[in-house]
C-alpha cells in the first residue's frame, strides 16, 4: 500500500555547472510528494501524523529558507569567508556536486530512507511547470554511481 504525503519548503541555490540563468543565485518554493510504502496492520497501516512528526522538523532544520550549495562551488568559500568576517549566520545544505533537482532527489531519498521510512518514490516540484519523479530504482542506481560522494551536510553559520 502507498501513502502519499505532501510538503513544501523554500530554498535558494544556483547551479554553477550550467551556462544559463540557473548559474545565478535564485530561489524556489519546492513541493514534495513522498510516496511511502507501508504494510497494513489491522484496520490501519500508519498514522499520517507519524510521517509529519519526522518529516516536517527535518525539512525545517535541514532545508527551509537555507541555501543549497556545492562544496566545490567557489561561491561557497566566499560565503564562508563572509560569515567569518561579518558574524552572520547563514544556513547551507552542502552537496558534494551540483545542486540540481536530480541530486536533491537522491539526497532527500537517502535521508528519508535513513529515518526508517520505505519510500517508493519522491516527486519534487521545482517550479510551477517542472518536476522530477524519482523512484527507488533511480536511488539504487545513483547509490552505485555516487558511492564516492560525501553525504550532504547542513551547516548554520560558518
Amino acid at each position: 500500500m502507498i501513502i502519499e504525503k505532501q510538503y513544501k519548503f523554500y530554498a535558494a541555490h544556483r547551479n554553477e555547472t550550467l551556462q544559463d540563468k540557473c548559474s545565478n543565485i535564485h530561489g524556489h518554493r519546492y513541493g514534495l510528494k513522498l510516496h511511502f510504502e507501508v504494510e497494513r496492520d489491522g484496520d490501519i497501516s500508519t498514522l499520517f501524523g507519524d510521517f509529519d512528526d519526522k518529516i516536517e522538523p527535518w525539512l525545517k532544520q535541514q532545508y527551509d529558507h537555507g541555501m543549497l550549495i556545492n562544496r566545490h562551488d567557489p561561491l561557497y568559500a566566499a560565503l564562508q569567508e563572509y560569515c567569518r568576517t561579518s558574524g552572520e549566520r547563514l544556513r547551507f545544505k552542502v552537496f558534494d556536486g551540483a545542486t540540481s533537482v536530480e541530486n536533491l532527489a537522491w539526497i532527500m531519498f537517502s535521508e528519508i530512507t535513513g529515518m526508517g521510512f520505505y519510500l517508493a518514490q519522491i516527486e519534487i516540484k521545482e517550479t510551477d511547470t517542472s518536476n522530477i519523479v524519482y523512484t527507488r530504482d533511480d536511488w539504487t542506481q545513483d547509490n552505485q554511481a555516487f558511492a564516492d560522494r560525501q553525504p550532504a551536510e547542513t551547516t548554520i553559520g560558518c
